[in-house]
């Protein structure tokens, strides 16, 4: 059967399969698996079924995933998240929309112990929300805030994100942990920017807290800050690997849970169990790309679309518009973890023959994914905050995020313009 024919059908069915609410992870390996047994045999098939899932889910690589998760599993359940709010609502609440701009900094700081978007827009949620509905802020900014706040987490380190982009492409992890630090700070300062350009002058003006409160407010940031400079400082300076920060944090997050007297037994044990659910969502994923990405190999696919990509006569940065183009396209249509597992393998080679630096180009790919988790129709950060506020409407909460995805475009164009922003810290380690 010819290879382009079998190839394209493939494509078809997996969008066929995705639309139909099939789980993605299955989607793919679904249509990896047929695909794969149609251009060689059946039995080959099977075999790469049989043995493709578990020496996935042991993978060496893929052990930095969980002990993340579970890092941000232990800091969500010793209130680091409500420590980071309540000293961001002493140091900006008593300013107009200053409890939105502390809202903004608590995510940045929740994200940076968590490395998940949707755990940082849950977390938020559930201690923001509340707090910004009675200050008086209307339904429509405070879940909006809250939402694109949560996207801090895949760029912030550490970031699943980047570890799945390290591990197709073979990246330095190291590097694009680092490179995230800048380009995530960036966002925060622009997110609370614009805040302030799109009505501050009419929100609500907090509690105004004394010099002596807001110093006691900032002792309840102390572990979180003291585990996020452990874990990132240990690794640019060399202490130890990626996968030894992964387990360091997961036990650092633990030890302080358990000295504050707020992680006892039973919060252990919800926790492991969280961690590993979301392990299993994301694993779920993973298999699926890779049989999938077994498929488009034995197809000939990826070969193809770097011939065309670097062919094409708009020069580097023509080409790395287009990309962009349908990544936005994608973005707005299905999971991220799915559109980088499916789409880098395919993208990464032509980029780099067309010489543009790896570590910048994870960065830029991770920002992409920042606007799917709140572009419509999709929008899984939307979605994570309409499940937890049902009295708010699904379109309300996009009109909210609506300012935000402005400013990440812009975010994205001085990436592209000025890749020093992502680089500088890497070149210095």
């Amino acid at each position: 059967m010819d290879k382009d024919v079998v190839a394209i059908g493939g494509f078809v069915a997996l969008f066929v399969l995705m639309v139909l609410r099939v789980p993605v992870g299955i989607a793919m390996g679904i249509v990896g698996v047929g695909g794969f047994g149609l251009l060689t045999s059946w039995k080959a098939a099977f075999g790469l079924l049989s043995q493709s899932p578990f020496s996935t889910v042991t993978s060496f690589n893929l052990s930095v995933i969980p002990m993340f998760i579970l890092m941000g599993t232990f800091a969500s359940a010793a209130g680091m998240s409500r420590d980071l709010f309540a000293a961001s609502r002493a140091w900006f609440g008593h300013l107009r929309g200053g409890l939105a701009i502390g809202t903004i900094a608590a995510c940045g700081g929740f994200a940076a112990i968590s490395g998940s978007a949707v755990a940082t827009a849950a977390t938020m949620t559930r201690v923001a929300l509340p707090e910004l509905r009675r200050a008086g802020y209307s339904p429509r900014f405070s879940t909006g805030v809250i939402a694109a706040g949560g996207t801090l987490g895949i760029m912030v380190p550490p970031s699943v994100m980047f570890v799945l982009y390290s591990i197709m492409t073979d990246v330095d992890l190291t590097k694009l942990f680092i490179s995230g630090i800048l380009p995530g700070i960036l966002g925060m300062l622009m997110y609370m920017g614009t805040i302030l350009v799109t009505g501050a002058d009419d929100m609500p003006r907090g509690e105004r807290h004394g010099w002596r409160e807001r110093f006691i407010a900032l002792k309840g940031v102390l572990p979180a800050l003291t585990l996020f400079l452990f874990v990132i400082g240990g690794m640019y300076g060399g202490l130890f690997t990626v996968t030894e920060a992964a387990g360091v944090g997961a036990v650092g997050a633990l030890l302080i849970g358990v000295a504050q007297g707020r992680l006892g037994w039973q919060a252990i044990l919800e926790c492991l169990v969280a961690a590993l659910r979301t392990t299993s969502a994301i694993f779920m994923i993973v298999i699926g790309a890779y049989l999938f990405g077994y498929f488009l190999t034995i197809s000939q696919t990826p070969q193809h679309i770097i011939d065309f990509l670097v062919g094409l006569p708009v020069g580097p940065y023509g080409v790395l518009a287009l990309v962009l183009a349908v990544y936005f396209i994608l973005g707005a249509l299905m999971d991220e973890l799915a559109m980088i597992l499916i789409t880098v393998p395919i993208v990464f080679p032509a980029m780099m023959k067309l010489g543009f630096d790896p570590v910048w180009f994870g960065v830029i790919i991770v920002m992409t994914c920042v606007l799917g988790l709140i572009c419509p129709p999709v929008g899984m950060n939307v979605f994570v905050v309409n499940s937890l506020a049902p009295d708010v409407k699904l379109g309300t909460i996009y009109r909210g995020v609506m300012p935000f995805i402005v400013c990440d475009l812009i975010r994205l164009l001085l990436l592209c313009l000025f890749p020093g922003i992502a680089l500088l810290l890497p070149r210095l380690m």
